[in-house]
């Protein structure tokens, strides 16, 4: 077994397996919303989306009622007049979570709006427009959206804080929505400070917007937040996305940490011919994820320019597609491990780390679980960053390779728990509901590289090879999802994806781009006929008890696709669950999982048992569900709310139990 790269401070480079206890009930506190409320997006900053509300159970899951519904105050804006100015307009893009505090909720809209809802009847209380749509085109490619905001109080002052598409973190008073002026303002310019950043159009020097489009996480009077910058320019000069803790009173910068480092820090020697001088990206565009009794933020880093090529920047490149813990007061890293060595396949981690307490041969142990888009559970002790399971260094395909590229030799595989997901590609993974759609199937990716995971990128050519096939694909198996944990017995529940990928990679032309290769677009590889390439099922939940690291069950989240079902290739055949509802976000409460299932006929709310995984009760919503669901309880009932994509605008709509 080679060993593997892990470092904490002082460095150590070492395999171990370590095991730990779960904490008495007293000491889960901090975990699950342990109230009524939902405080964190992820329900607490462990991000176990957890709740010990349980009024509403298996029993009576079916007599839910739409208690109130809430449309999105993006009906208030001029969109016809928006629309004219700025093409990027979409209400729609709707994946906000409310949070719940005392009797309010407060939301982010697609178009950046804030809101405060009362919890009883869903009325608006009040909005604050952020005006995102005034700064021209989004900097993220799938246009404006967010995905939640942040709390905090101090007991007497309470603030709803907000990173915006435009690149701002906003400030407004929890009461009134009026902004923060002590705040800078209200808001503080995330541009300033970063090089290579602006609040102008990209240029040639590689100067380029910034943009927020997940929630801050709050750690005692620090606002923790990273930005994203674009995807695609034809630039390796982009702006790095440092990780910064900004002070919850003045907006001032508390600290910062070089996700990307500098001359003379930890792990710059791993950014080779001193590729960290011009390199962008490495930043967090997911949710984060804190232990306030440990005093860390925990960050999920994403990948450097670009995605799938990384001739323009030899090495490992610390701290790129790493979990990092950082001090919440300074910044100061704690302890790292890099899941990705010098990446090319987008598999940067999609998610907040989890955050709960397992037992593990008798022997407690403080645990953080990181799910990734290539399908592993990584799992530390998330004080000293020591693993719980070894994690071997495995040697991984090196050809073939781009020019001007060198991979890593090896890549960190855990021992446990298994994969969650299926990795890399074979034959024998191709749909087979016939043997002529087997025929077909093989026939297709003879056209393409493809291979075991971490297989190189390959170019896309005209009239020859058509790229390398990524299974899972560069949106994972997991994505922001994310997990859902049950901290009362140390429980994951992963939602993911059985999907591919193929990155259009081609080399470019020196007068417009300093990359010598880059990816152009994302592609597909047509199934057979119209069908999928492969075998089902296409979407899954998983549940791996973390005391063990065994995966305990793994369902297919629906029976069907309406596409696979009714298509005429396939009339008479007994058909497996195909899994065709979607990879949707999780909710625990004591007695069942809850999530959406999405069908382009239609859409349910399920209750599952924790147990089996078996499906225990539904209810129909009125559209797809594409937000994570959150519940909290008001004057002694329970509500359960999701945003659902209705037209002419997207919903919030909470679910109850009849009077």
């Amino acid at each position: 077994m080679l060993s593997f790269k892990f470092s904490q401070q002082p460095t150590k480079q070492f395999a171990v397996a370590f095991v730990s206890t779960i904490l008495s009930c007293s000491a889960l506190a901090q975990y699950g919303t342990q109230s009524g409320d939902w405080p964190s997006y992820g329900g607490d900053t462990g991000s176990t989306k957890y709740s010990p509300l349980d009024q509403i159970n298996a029993a009576n899951f079916e007599d839910l009622e739409v208690a109130w519904t809430w449309t999105s105050v993006d009906t208030e804006l001029d969109i016809e007049a928006l629309e004219e100015v700025n093409g990027y307009v979409n209400i729609n893009n709707f994946q906000g979570t409310p949070l719940k505090i005392g009797d309010r909720l407060y939301i982010i809209t697609a178009m950046n709006l804030i809101a405060a809802l009362d919890a009883t009847t869903g009325e608006t209380l009040w909005t604050h427009d952020t005006e995102v749509y005034l700064s021209g085109s989004p900097v993220n490619n799938i246009g404006f959206h967010t995905r939640g905001v942040s709390y905090w109080s101090d007991g007497i002052e309470a603030r709803i804080i907000v990173g915006t598409n435009d690149g701002y973190l906003v400030s407004v008073d929890a009461e009134t929505g009026i902004p923060d002026a002590n705040f800078n303002g209200g808001r503080v310019d995330l541009s300033v400070g970063l090089p290579r950043a602006t609040r102008d159009v990209l240029d040639w020097q590689g100067a380029q917007p910034v943009a927020v489009v997940s929630p801050p996480i709050v750690i005692g009077d620090i606002v923790v937040t990273s930005t994203i910058t674009q995807a695609r320019p034809l630039l390796r000069e982009r702006p790095p996305m440092w990780v910064r803790g900004f002070d919850v009173h003045t907006g001032e910068t508390v600290w910062t940490f070089h996700t990307i480092p500098l001359a003379g820090e930890y792990g710059v020697d791993t950014w080779e011919e001193e590729s960290w001088r011009r390199t962008g990206n490495s930043g967090v565009w997911s949710m984060m994820s804190a232990d306030p009794e440990l005093g860390l933020v925990y960050l999920p880093i994403d990948a450097p320019t670009d995605d799938f090529y990384g001739g323009n920047r030899p090495g490992d490149n610390l701290f790129s597609q790493s979990v990092v813990a950082v001090d919440a007061q300074t910044g100061e890293r704690r302890w790292h491990f890099q899941m990705v060595h010098h990446g090319i396949w987008d598999y940067d981690p999609p998610a907040a780390p989890n955050l709960l307490d397992v037992t593990v041969e008798g022997r407690r142990i403080k645990a953080l679980a990181q799910v990734t888009k290539q399908g592993f559970v990584f799992a530390f002790d998330r004080e000293t960053g020591e693993p719980i399971w070894t994690i071997e260094e495995r040697e991984v395909p090196l050809t073939p390779v781009l020019p001007g590229d060198r991979l890593s030799p090896t890549q960190p595989f855990p021992s446990k728990p298994p994969p969650f997901e299926a990795q890399g590609l074979t034959v024998d993974d191709l749909i087979d509901f016939t043997p002529e759609l087997r025929a077909e199937a093989e026939e297709i990716i003879s056209e393409y590289t493809y291979g075991p995971l971490f297989t190189p990128i390959t170019l896309s050519e005209v009239g020859g090879n058509r790229g390398t096939i990524l299974r899972p694909s560069a949106g994972g198996g997991a994505n922001w999802m994310g997990a859902a944990v049950d901290p009362e017995t140390g429980m994951l529940y992963v939602p993911s994806s059985d999907s591919i990928s193929v990155p259009i990679v081609r080399e470019t032309d020196p007068d417009e781009s300093t990359l010598r290769f880059r990816r152009f677009s994302y592609g597909g590889a047509r199934g057979p006929q119209g069908l999928p390439l492969l075998k089902p099922p296409y979407a899954t939940i998983t549940a791996i008890d973390m005391n063990t690291g065994d995966i305990l069950w793994r369902v297919a989240n629906g029976d069907r696709s309406p596409n696979v079902n009714n298509h005429p290739a396939l009339e008479g055949i007994d058909l497996p669950p195909l899994g065709g509802g979607g990879r949707n976000p999780i909710l625990v409460t004591p007695n069942m999982l809850i999530h959406a299932q999405n069908y382009s006929d239609g859409a349910r709310l399920i209750a599952r048992d924790k147990a089996s995984g078996a499906e225990l009760a539904s209810v129909e919503m009125p559209a797809s569900a594409r937000a994570a669901p959150m519940t909290y309880s008001q004057d002694g009932k329970q509500y359960i709310v999701v945003a659902v994509l209705t037209n002419p605008a997207p919903q919030l709509i909470a679910y109850a139990l009849p009077d």
